[in-house]
């Protein structure tokens, strides 16, 4: 039996995993209804403060979540299964082909009203995330999640990082950044996340950018579950993320983040001076500067409203805030009332506690029911 510690920490860590993945959830809810607009459109629509509260998006929906948390709850079972597969066959190094699997599931989802059937021996169409019906809706997806996964092909393993990749080697777009959370969850270093994300961020996107932001926000993560402070936890990251070569767009965006935050008194507009969001440094900055600026739990409301107000990708932005600031106070500090209308929740929960077990095995193998988490 562990002892009390033990079970503690467990408790501990257990709520900062839901915490990531249920707050990104709700950030990328509360930004779904304004991503389109300008800061001044949010203003005409939800008066002078901007929007207060979860809202109804252009269909009448309230809660909804986009693309960004589809992808990043791929990302958790497609880590997941990884991970089985290495316990099991005592081996790794998969990883990069069994997250890319998983998001060729959430293609599915894109492409297919409902889960489509498997055929054959088929890798991709297995496991028990791709039969929960509410995935099945294209929430504005990126353009470069869609071909990426399309073109067929994944980045060569070993390839040195801060080259461009392969497939769409021009773009870094905010899709790597969004979906990255969970390689930050693993209990693993912050050097371990962060190379996993960068590389899995080039299956879509070949910039060294996207990959390094989706790296460095692997980074901030891990140093938050392990108890950092949000601002030692950034720059910790970004001595990791120094090392690297062609860090020093991802660096300077962070960089703008950190100097904003010490000028205290938040606004939309200082917001708006880090960029829109649409590219991956200006995503994680905008979201790492609202968690730096309002740092408490008590906080965590006007944080993710601070992140969604402003003219540019406000669900993308809302989502890595929520993922911060989840990560740092846990789950039990996020809005109830927000988090009660958030859509799949049940789920993301569950989802959440499969990754704590995974990858807090104390023993050889976890007895998942057959077909949930197939190891490919």
């Amino acid at each position: 039996m562990r002892g009390s510690t033990s079970w503690g920490a467990d408790v501990a860590r257990r709520s900062r995993v839901r915490g990531a993945l249920l707050g990104g959830a709700v950030g990328d809810a509360l930004g779904n209804p304004v991503e389109f607009l300008s800061l001044d459109g949010i203003r005409r629509a939800h008066g002078p403060r901007g929007l207060r509260g979860p809202a109804a998006d252009p269909d009448g929906a309230v809660g909804r979540i986009t693309d960004d948390t589809q992808m990043t709850l791929f990302t958790v079972e497609g880590l997941i299964r990884a991970h089985a597969r290495a316990a099991s066959k005592g081996v790794g190094g998969a990883e990069t082909e069994i997250v890319r699997n998983a998001y060729l599931r959430w293609l599915d989802t894109q492409n297919h009203m409902s889960p489509p059937p498997r055929e054959g021996e088929d890798p991709v169409r297995t496991g028990w995330l791709r039969q929960q019906p509410w995935l099945y809706a294209r929430r504005a997806p990126g353009n470069a999640c869609l071909t990426g996964l399309a073109a067929g092909h994944a980045p060569e393993p070993g390839v040195p990082l801060g080259r461009p990749g392969p497939v769409n080697p021009h773009s870094k777009g905010c899709g790597t950044v969004m979906r990255s959370a969970p390689f930050g969850l693993l209990g693993e270093d912050a050097e371990t996340g962060f190379e996993l994300a960068a590389r899995c961020a080039l299956i879509t996107h070949g910039h060294p950018t996207g990959a390094y932001a989706a790296g460095a926000l692997a980074a901030i993560v891990t140093y938050l579950l392990e108890g950092d402070s949000p601002a030692g936890a950034v720059l910790r990251a970004m001595d990791l993320l120094s090392r690297r070569d062609g860090h020093e767009e991802t660096t300077a965006a962070l960089r703008a983040a950190v100097d904003l935050a010490a000028r205290g008194r938040p606004t939309a507009e200082r917001v708006e001076s880090l960029g829109a969001g649409w590219v991956a440094e200006e995503a994680l900055a905008v979201a790492v500067y609202c968690a730096l600026v309002l740092p408490r739990a008590e906080d965590v409301s006007e944080a993710l409203l601070l992140s969604v107000n402003h003219s540019g990708d406000s669900d993308s932005t809302g989502s890595v805030c929520g993922n911060l600031l989840g990560a740092r106070h846990g789950d039990v500090a996020l809005p109830a009332s927000w988090l009660a209308v958030t859509e799949g929740r049940s789920v993301i929960t569950e989802l959440a506690d499969d990754l704590c077990l995974e990858f807090g095995r104390q023993t050889d193998q976890v007895a998942w029911p057959e077909g949930r988490y197939p190891h490919h």
